[in-house]
């Protein structure tokens, strides 16, 4: 099995937990190759090994999602709901082929409007969400439309458009629902709300969203996962579903309501202690 592996932060490299795992893989005649950029994958590559956190994996999606490539996360870090399993764990499922490949909806971002396609300095894709903040003091008013139609004008922070795999993330932390990974869902949320009888909203994944905002400073920014762009009044943000998924490759002793009780303390309760 040919095996690319991605590091963010420099300081794993000096990690003995990494050092181990690939020199057991190596042992085991696994072969092993660096990837920074798209253009170090190599051919016949049957999978990508990404050491860190989530950020780390969504920044390793960005570079091969799109070429097919699964993705094994290996957690270094803290929460890690996408990069979620310990090294000696990943040895262990690596070598008896314990493991299985679950499909992730990917989201596509254009920018549509005036000079909009070389201000866009970043992939269009993300794994968890796209979401507009302000970047001034003015509140947004935020106008959006689905296939179409349009809502009420949201006044707000700003506003995400969440994949299930999101949902967990800053969807998560702004009011947003909980929803399986295989679920087949798009969350539209507002940040900090000024018009208060406005709530989530879940659509089907094949739902386009159209995005636009008005201010009186006219200052807002646009994320997709881990990257920023500033955007102007004049511009539309587009949101649909890539043609293609995130492949994710999930251990077999691993699952989302084990990670959200391991990670999030979901339920925890005295009354659940016995």
């Amino acid at each position: 099995m040919k095996i690319g592996y991605f590091i963010l932060n420099d300081e794993l490299r000096t990690d003995a937990r990494m050092d181990s795992l690939l020199k057991d893989l190596e042992e085991a005649t696994f072969e092993l190759y660096e990837i920074r950029t798209k253009a170090d994958v190599q051919p016949e590559t049957d999978l990508v090994l990404s050491m860190g956190g989530d950020g780390t994996f969504l920044s390793a999606a960005h570079v091969v999602a799109d070429i097919g490539l699964p993705i094994l996360g290996v957690n270094f870090g803290r929460i890690g709901f996408l990069c979620e399993n310990r090294p000696a764990a990943v040895k262990q499922a690596l070598m008896e082929g314990n493991f299985n490949i679950e499909y992730r909806t990917v989201l596509n971002t254009t920018l549509k409007g005036p000079e909009a396609r070389r201000a866009i300095g970043m992939l269009p894709y993300s794994v968890n969400e796209v979401a507009l903040h302000r970047s001034g003091s003015s509140v947004l008013g935020i106008h959006v439309s689905i296939n179409g139609d349009p809502l009420p004008t949201y006044w707000a922070d700003g506003l995400l458009v969440a994949t299930s795999s999101g949902s967990t993330a800053y969807s998560l932390s702004v009011g947003g629902p909980i929803c399986t990974p295989d679920t087949k869902v798009l969350v539209l949320a507002p940040i900090a709300p000024h018009n208060l009888n406005v709530r989530p909203i879940v659509l089907p994944e094949s739902a386009k969203v159209d995005i636009s905002f008005e201010s009186r400073d006219g200052r807002a920014t646009m994320s997709t996962d881990n990257r920023v762009v500033e955007i102007r009044p004049d511009w539309t943000i587009h949101v649909e579903m890539a043609q293609f998924s995130l492949k994710r490759i999930r251990l077999a002793e691993s699952g989302f309501v084990k990670a959200l009780t391991s990670r999030l303390f979901w339920g925890e309760d005295m009354r659940n202690n016995g």
